[in-house]
């Protein structure tokens, strides 16, 4: 096995950066060529369509069957003329992956001839076996039918099969046959829908102009680097997406200069062809750069609606997957595939915009905006404030369990960072009744260095240990995990946000009822949300130990456990708030807590299979036979009466023999607790006891392999070591 470690390495150490050659010289002569845009939907429909089709992409209105067969029509022509041969429903199954089954345009007709066939209905619905995918109970195995429905607000785009050929994509929500949701997106359409309502109503009673409130998403991708070589030499990498073992290196991330740094060739190489890919797609990707952990890299995109920007990172995720490949680079998402150094989120950065223009998370220093401003502000505090718990279940994990709470990820315990500037204005209206929120004078840096151009500070710093940060004109959701679908968390935020908004038009609805002024009345509801909430807010450390003692005083919730954090969504108030906000029903929630459950369940037991597979047949086996050639050369020591010289391999020996029985023991006992786990029948239970006991001997079978690691051989170890996966570029 060693010798495949080394041959692995060898390999690595050769490949050179790819040349890439750009598609055109000008981004715009190729951004969204493959993607049936609205230029494209211009060109090729009728007038009398395309004005249908755009008014119902914009205010959700159905499309008739008609409209669908012309758009049919024209989605084949456009996909046929660049070399598509199929065509798939693309959509987001409960799995956490995306899903696709191809069709062939090709038909043949009653008399023999052969045909290109795409029309209304095949665009409008298909039907794939809604059987494997996961239902939490909704359906029973055998019943088998289910139906995805194209999603107009998202564009249908082109996917190169990489063997030639192109397949047009098709974005799609997917339902069961008797109706409830069984992906992501439908539940994120309903949500956004809500948040619309509930924002627009509210909006109105400052520009009575607005008409529809949009949400914004833009999420930051965070992803480490290995070479394919490397990662096929690490079974627990290939089959759980995380190392289980490995001693940390000498040096890690310690010197911090991986961050910003200059951005290895490969990898260069690697990002630069993807982003051209991505552009294709008419996926706005701006920013590239290295990472703090060595290894890890990330990747922001442009802010985009909502829907349409978890559609892009879902497919800029494959993308980037089939890129690698031909750079020969694996791209790890796990939340923390290497221990001891930075794990990879999702910073999910969230705000809504009217269709006048207006950030509704933008301060202003005029009376009227201020206001506004500080209305939207302080209901999305109050929102996360009453509904923390919901928001922790949404980013729970078994790869995110590993991730939070470590030193460079927020912790589980949900806080709002709001910085000096705003708190204070929060605080001045509480106590005395007026807004001061003024950006004042501009504040410029004095350097002492003339010749370098004025540098101007924000009001506010940034926090990046807060889980739920404010940045200026939008939150910075950061506790989301690195290989998550963002319409999970997304969904939530849009739930609880829309469900805040329209508790506080009730309120206000009544006061007005009575003759209250309108300006004095939002002010008086707003000093009352920000007493009931204002325990949420934390501007310190969120990494620190004082930060868990401080949060236990102020009473706010710490739920580490997975299993634990997931139980919230089947609360009698949180099914209420999805009911009530129209997003999902009782089944629907309760089968994606199982769903999560089970998930959560297959991780943790694969997971744990791998370690008891590397432990017994390679490390062990290792030892073992490493024991073997210290006993020879003790005893050839001892034959020369070199008694004393051969004391310090007697103890190496006794060390490894100590740490061989305690990995054994250990991973017969997780086998019989896993076993009974398994045995269970309760999936609650099952959950409950992989994510404890289970679990609980991951780290301690860990420990003892990492120390062997410092002991064996270099030459005789079997598994690549981290200095090796993190460091050959």
């Amino acid at each position: 096995m060693s010798n495949f470690r080394f041959k692995a390495l060898e390999i690595a150490q050769s490949r050179q950066a790819i040349a890439v050659a750009p598609p055109a010289e000008r981004v715009g002569d190729y951004y969204g060529i493959n993607t049936f845009n609205k230029e494209v939907m211009r060109a090729l429909l009728s007038p009398e369509a395309y004005l249908r089709i755009t008014e119902a992409i914009e205010t959700g209105g159905k499309v008739d069957r008609d409209i669908a067969d012309e758009v049919a029509g024209a989605m084949k022509s456009w996909a046929i003329s660049k070399g598509a041969t199929h065509y798939t429903h693309w959509f987001q199954p409960l799995t956490g992956e995306t899903a696709e089954k191809h069709d062939a345009f090709f038909d043949i007709t009653m008399d023999g001839k052969a045909i290109e066939k795409f029309k209304g209905g095949a665009l409008v619905q298909q039907e794939p076996d809604a059987s494997s995918f996961p239902s939490g109970g909704l359906r029973n195995t055998f019943e088998a039918r289910g139906y995805t429905g194209w999603d107009p607000s998202s564009p249908a785009f082109l996917m190169d099969n990489g063997a030639g050929g192109k397949t047009l994509c098709i974005p799609s929500v997917f339902i069961s046959y008797t109706g409830e949701a069984l992906d992501y997106k439908t539940p994120l359409l309903k949500s956004l829908a809500a948040l619309d309502k509930a924002a627009t109503a509210v909006g109105q009673y400052f520009d009575r102009n607005i008409d529809k409130v949009t949400a914004t998403l833009g999420p930051e991708q965070e992803y480490f680097l290995v070479d394919r070589a490397l990662f096929y030499a690490r079974p627990d990498l290939v089959l759980a997406g995380r190392t289980v073992f490995g001693h940390s290196p000498a040096r890690g991330q310690q010197l911090e200069d991986h961050y910003f740094g200059s951005i290895p060739p490969r990898v260069n190489a690697f990002m630069v062809d993807f982003e051209f890919e991505a552009m294709k797609l008419g996926m706005p990707v701006r920013t590239r750069h290295n990472e703090v952990a060595p290894g890890q890299f990330e990747v922001a995109p442009t802010f985009e609606e909502v829907n349409l920007a978890i559609d892009h990172n879902a497919l800029l995720m494959d993308l980037m997957e089939k890129v690698a490949e031909k750079h020969n680079f694996k791209v790890l998402f796990h939340e923390k595939p290497f221990a001891g150094i930075n794990g990879s989120g999702k910073h999910n950065n969230w705000s809504m915009g009217t269709n006048t223009g207006v950030n509704l998370l933008a301060p202003s220093t005029k009376p009227k905006e201020s206001l506004r401003f500080l209305t939207f502000l302080t209901n999305v505090v109050k929102a996360v404030h009453d509904n923390a718990d919901l928001l922790r279940a949404s980013i729970a994990s078994a790869g995110n369990e590993h991730r939070l709470g470590a030193n460079e990820a927020p912790p589980a315990i949900v806080s709002v960072f709001l910085g000096e500037t705003l708190t204070k204005a929060l605080e001045d209206l509480e106590t005395k009744n007026e807004i001061s929120l003024n950006k004042g004078d501009n504040v410029y840096y004095k350097l002492g260095l003339n010749r370098i151009p004025s540098l101007m500070r924000d009001n506010t710093d940034r926090n990046r240990t807060s889980p739920f940060a404010f940045t200026g004109n939008k939150f910075e959701f950061r506790a989301v995990g690195g290989s998550a679908n963002s319409a999970s968390t997304m969904t939530v935020l849009n739930a609880i946000v829309a469900d805040q908004l329209t508790r506080f038009k009730q309120d206000l609805d009544v006061r007005l009822a009575n003759g209250e002024k309108k300006e004095l009345a939002i002010v008086d509801i707003l000093k009352q949300y920000y007493r009931a909430s204002k325990r949420i807010l934390f501007e310190g450390n969120g990494y620190s130990e004082e930060w868990v003692e401080e949060a236990a005083r102020r009473g706010l919730s710490n739920i580490k456990s997975s299993p634990e954090a997931l139980a919230v969504y089947v609360k009698p108030e949180s099914l209420a708030l999805f009911e009530r906000t129209g997003i999902m029903g009782h089944a629907e929630v309760e089968s994606r807590y199982e769903i999560e459950l089970e998930k959560y369940i297959k991780k943790v037991q694969i997971e744990s299979r791998v370690i008891g597979d590397l432990a017994m047949n390679h490390v062990v086996s290792t030892a073992l036979k490493y024991q073997n050639k210290l006993a020879e050369t003790a005893r050839a020591l001892v034959d020369l009466g070199m008694n004393a010289e051969a004391e310090p391999i007697k103890d190496l020996l006794r060390e490894i023999s100590t740490r061989v029985i305690v990995i054994k023991q250990k991973v017969e006992a997780m086998t019989e607790t896993r076993k009974k786990a398994n045995n269970l029948g309760d999936t609650v239970e099952t959950a409950r006891m992989y994510a404890t006991e289970v679990k609980d001997f991951f780290e301690v079978i860990r420990y003892e392999v990492d120390k062997l690691e410092l002991i064996i051989d270099d030459e005789d170890w079997p598994l690549v070591k981290y200095r090796e996966m993190l460091f050959v570029k």
